[in-house]
């Protein structure tokens, strides 16, 4: 591998009714954040470059450099109005490889280029599938819902990978998610084969990114970039899946319209069904919407259907891997405090957590806990919120 092969990260961009995704902002800020590191450490001028596809996108690929971006390559074209994934597949890989686009980000190095070095997509439910459709047509890796990114040079030493040899691989994405229980991270490596029985290179180091989980950068309005304008080759076989009307599917649950949300997690274990009855009784009295932590959406413990497809549904997820929420009262009931819940409700005025444990993380980000049991404290809330309402409308 030489240094001209694999460069710049493609951040591909999400257009929704003629508006850009927020998550393309996160990512590229993001991409921003790290190449600005990158660069300086390496001693090298590599991009960040947005991959923009649709019609009608070039009069907004400007506030796309404006957020961070060194190059925004457009594919505009009517027959990518909808997207359509096989289409969109095989033209985002058409991208990745063509050493003429490379040639108008950084000519220095076009004629060695082969694909990017890494590859940005968002973990929602468009990015999800495409990124997984576009690397396996590039036969490269990719990882999933990702919330942290660090670029590093890492030795590894593994028997199939390297051959039980130790090897640095230089510029090393390590992209990494929380576990399932939320308090663990994961890290994802794509890592070339060294061994030589084996051998091959596997580019674009790629991952979804989970939405709300980076910053957008401010826009700088001085800063300057390159537009390209790429013809995009469609198969005509490929557009015979027309489609014919499109409506975009939000959640059903309403956070925004509440001023208090209560979440409840794997706290309600001794007694489920009773629990969550007494969370369902709280939140009426207080007018909330109800949350979980994402292990209640996997439905862990034995309730009635009716319970069960109400609350324990990826719809009431509140984290990284949900929503995220910023209600003038939150209750945190029986949650611990991974850190993908914390990143979903940290934005909250007001946060009440009840928990028999005082060491669980939520108690830190909690302006009042309440150590004990929920069966206990529960009934003990609702009974003085009753006398405080008859106290106001006496």
């Amino acid at each position: 591998m030489t240094e001209g092969d694999y460069r710049h990260v493609y951040v591909v961009i999400e257009v929704q009714d003629g508006k850009l995704v927020p998550v393309s902002f996160e990512m590229l800020g993001e991409a921003r954040r790290l190449f600005d590191k990158f660069n300086k450490q390496n001693d090298s001028s590599e991009k960040v470059v947005a991959v923009l596809l649709g019609q009608n996108v070039k009069e907004i690929s400007e506030s796309l450099i404006k957020a961070g971006a060194d190059a925004v390559i457009i594919a505009d074209n009517p027959d990518l109005k909808e997207i359509r994934n096989t289409t969109y597949t095989k033209i985002i890989s058409q991208i990745a490889k063509d050493k003429e686009i490379a040639r108008r980000i950084e000519p220095k190095y076009a004629d060695q280029f082969k694909r990017p070095r890494y590859m940005f997509f968002a973990a929602d439910s468009i990015g999800r599938h495409l990124s997984s459709t576009v690397l396996a047509e590039l036969e490269a890796g990719l990882a999933s819902d990702i919330n942290k990114l660090e670029i590093s040079d890492l030795e590894i030493n593994h028997q199939q990978k390297t051959n039980g040899m130790p090897v640095i691989y230089k510029k090393t994405l390590e992209m990494y998610r929380p576990d399932f229980s939320g308090f663990l991270w994961t890290t994802i490596l794509c890592l070339d084969n060294t061994n030589p029985a084996i051998e091959r290179d596997y580019h674009p180091q790629s991952c979804s990114i989970i939405p709300g989980v980076f910053e957008p950068i401010d826009p700088d309005q001085k800063r300057n970039g390159v537009i390209i304008e790429y013809v995009p080759k469609i198969d005509q076989n490929d557009l015979r899946v027309k489609v014919l009307s499109r409506k975009i599917i939000k959640s059903q649950i309403d956070f925004d319209s509440h001023k208090a949300v209560v979440s409840f997690g794997r706290g309600i274990k001794e007694s489920p069904e009773q629990n969550i009855k007494l969370i369902e009784r709280l939140a009426k009295d207080l007018g909330a919407q109800i949350g979980v932590s994402l292990p209640i959406s996997k439905k862990p413990f034995s309730v009635s259907q009716s319970v069960a497809s109400t609350y324990m549904i990826p719809d009431r997820v509140i984290g990284t891997s949900g929503r995220k929420i910023s209600p003038l009262v939150y209750i945190a009931a029986g949650i611990s405090g991974a850190m993908q819940h914390i990143a979903g409700m940290k934005e909250s005025a007001f946060v009440v957590a009840i928990n028999p444990d005082d060491a669980a993380p939520i108690k830190d980000e909690s302006d009042i806990f309440i150590k004990g049991r929920m069966e206990d404290v529960i009934p003990l809330l609702i009974e003085e919120f009753k006398v405080q309402s008859q106290t106001a409308t006496a």
